[in-house]
């Protein structure tokens, strides 16, 4: 069996780690371009000249003094786990900031590697590393590379097989914070500390950071700081520094100093730039996408941009595949009858639950498979990362984390996608506010019925262009929906969820050419396959419960749900077949629509209808108004969770409260407003 040798991969965010990660492994890991993207710990494997290397990517971070989550995940697995090596990436065009990530590092004295990844990007902006002189002055091998191209990915795993035992060059600090040291030093040679530097951790019982105690006594199986002999050294080191006119923050602010200072003078040797200025073009577009005037113009063309292409490009496949599941039907019901199903089971799974799955996959599909690879492709271009730059300050302003706008984002593809994606948000409570408010987002689940209410109410079908007006349109909507957001996350910061907002660094990188096959398969299997897979679970079984409503009793539990529904839905603007569907539709927002048209035909099956006149038609013989449909589009946008995103929630959370307030808070903003609309239309025509 051949050796297998542990790599920690280490480096700030947006230097292209994953993408090594990816290169070195065969993996498709998701190599997101926004800070904070990686929450959790991948591995992977390869093998090389018949050694086995498994690779660890841990958490992009800043620092190992950890000011969150994320950076706490990286500081334990690089201080405290066994690898063998440790592979730091770091952008070629941001050398300086790197290097302060570096030297820390560099403290821990494990054989270390280092990969000056973006070599391509540096060179479009006249930056030139002497690779040789780095290595010489880290005092470790370090290798250049563009793994977005693979060129350098072999080198790095030649590096990575070698035995690196340069001397590793540390930083010096001033004499007072030396003599400190030498107080704990030799005590710590009397102890079990396994493989822990022992100067490191010195500094690092000295700057106290309790989180890290927590990590140094799992790791050691014990605490240190019961150990009388380490207290009183400690004591006496702080003795010697306060003699000296040094508290814990100067201690702190000069070792930092002391890293930044080394970080600033190497960089500056090793760096060569053919050109004054090396960010240029970069300055030139983020003037435009994130200038005081034009950020908010600009996220709304891009916003309608990306309506406009999801609406149009969905309806010819959403068609192809609604016609393929009709057809289906009989053949299915054939097979099911030839192998001994009665006519009741027949039509309860083929009316029922396949006719609603088929709906649900036939809406959701296409939509998804066009919205999450434009997403993806705005998130490799570094577009993503500056919607939240533009957006943060509101977000600020409601006390909640500007990575909320990017959870908005994801929740227009599938507000489950939104759920899930609140893990970057390090605070518990701003991730609960993102949360609580991504239903609040329309999700493509949405979209089609609010179309076509568009287009039948305010837009002439026939109108030229009528996809153009109906993006705008659902434009309009969507920016009142944020508004909504940033209005209750305030709201929710000042009384359930009260607390400080956090703060984390927003680092805008470089615009990089996205890599469309790659976007597409990794947009299409982990988002567009990973929602449609949870929403078929839930929907079949749903149909089944629907059409069990409507065909047994004689549909006397469906009519007594409306009768007792109507007084709310007209004090709503709807009534009483509009809101029992919204309920019967909790399973997917696809079927609300559907089933309100099934209801208010008098069918006992789910009605596929496509026609915008079908539609229009039956929606005004049971007297539907620009009012109704107005009141429609409100309540489906602000309305409980669909069943997928419940799930979601509550798996998320892991707590029944969160998932009721989940549930209620949508749906009493839905009622407010809807309740409002209603008395206001109400007032207008008294009025007139």
């Amino acid at each position: 069996m051949a050796e297998k040798i542990k790599i920690a991969l280490a480096g700030n965010p947006n230097v292209g780690k994953s993408t090594v990660f990816n290169a070195l492994t065969g993996l498709k890991q998701h190599t997101g371009n926004w800070t904070g993207k990686t929450v959790g710990v991948f591995s992977g494997e390869y093998k090389h000249n018949n050694k086995c290397y498994e690779i660890v990517d841990v958490p992009g971070t800043y620092s190992l003094i950890p000011h969150s989550k994320e950076e706490c995940v990286a500081r334990d697995f690089l201080c405290f786990s066994e690898s063998d090596k440790t592979l730091i990436v770091c952008d070629a065009t941001s050398l300086e900031r790197n290097l302060y990530f570096v030297y820390q590092i560099l403290e821990l004295n494990k054989e270390t590697i280092v990969c000056v990844n973006l070599l391509d990007e540096a060179k479009k902006k006249g930056i030139e590393i002497d690779l040789q002189l780095l290595s010489y002055e880290l005092g470790v091998t370090v290798v250049g590379a563009t793994a977005r191209e693979n060129e350098g990915i072999y080198e790095v795993k030649n590096a990575l097989e070698e035995r690196n035992n340069k001397n590793i060059k540390r930083i010096k600090y001033q004499k007072e914070i030396e003599q400190s040291l030498e107080y704990i030093y030799p005590v710590l040679f009397k102890l079990d500390l396994k493989e822990l530097d022992k100067r490191w951790l010195s500094l690092r019982l000295l700057d106290g950071d309790e989180e890290f105690f927590t990590g140094l006594k799992e790791y050691l199986g014990y605490d240190l700081r019961e150990n009388d002999f380490i207290n009183n050294a400690i004591e006496k080191s702080w003795k010697f520094l306060n003699d000296n006119g040094i508290d814990k923050e100067e201690f702190c602010e000069l070792v930092a100093e002391s890293l930044y200072v080394e970080a600033t003078r190497v960089s500056d040797r090793v760096t060569l730039s053919k050109q004054k200025t090396n960010v240029t073009k970069d300055l030139k577009i983020d003037r435009f996408i994130t200038g005081k005037y034009t950020s908010y113009l600009v996220l709304g063309f891009i916003l309608f941009i990306v309506f406009y292409i999801t609406i149009v490009g969905a309806n010819i496949p959403s068609s192809l595949l609604m016609d393929f599941f009709t057809k289906s039907e009989s053949a299915l019901y054939i097979f099911l009858k030839n192998i001994g199903f009665s006519s009741f089971l027949n039509d309860m799974i083929i009316k029922g639950g396949y006719r609603v799955l088929g709906w649900v996959v036939s809406v959701m599909l296409p939509p998804m498979a066009i919205f999450f690879p434009l997403f993806t492709i705005l998130e490799d271009l570094g577009v993503l990362p500056r919607i939240t730059y533009v957006l943060d300050s509101k977000f600020q302003k409601a006390k909640t984390s500007g990575k909320q706008a990017l959870t908005i984002c994801m929740g227009f593809g599938c507000n489950c996608v939104g759920v899930t994606g609140a893990r970057i948000i390090d605070s518990k409570r701003e991730r609960l506010i993102a949360i609580l408010t991504n239903s609040f987002t329309p999700c493509n689940g949405r979209f089609p019925a609010i179309i076509k209410l568009i287009s039948i109410f305010f837009i002439s079908v026939t109108t030229i262009g009528s996809e153009f007006f109906s993006a705008v349109f659902l434009s309009v909507v969507i920016v009142f929906s944020i508004a909504v957001t940033l209005f209750i996350s305030n709201l929710l910061s000042k009384t359930i969820l009260k607390g400080e907002k956090s703060h984390y660094i927003l680092e805008l990188p470089s615009y990089r050419k996205p890599q469309i096959t790659k976007v597409i398969t990794r947009s299409l299997i982990n988002r567009t396959i990973f929602v449609l897979g949870r929403a078929a679970v839930v929907a079949f079984p749903a149909g089944i419960i629907i059409w069990l409503l409507l065909n047994c009793g004689n549909k006397i539990i469906l009519e007594s749900i409306v009768s007792v529904l109507s007084p709310i839905g007209f004090f709503l603007g709807l009534d009483g077949e509009i809101l029992t569907s919204f309920i019967l539709g909790i399973p997917a927002n696809e079927i609300v629509l559907p089933i309100v048209l099934m209801i208010y035909s008098g069918s006992r099956e789910l009605l596929s209808v496509e026609s915008a006149e079908i539609i229009s038609k039956i929606l005004i013989e049971n007297s539907w108004t620009i009012k109704t449909a107005i009141c429609f589009i409100m309540f489906s946008v602000f309305h409980f969770p669909c069943a997928t995103t419940l799930i979601t929630i509550y798996k998320e959370t892991k707590s029944i409260k969160w998932l009721l307030v989940s549930f209620v808070l949508p749906t009493a903003l839905g009622v407010v407003i809807c309740a409002i609309l209603n008395q206001f239309f109400e007032f207008f025509e008294f009025v007139l």
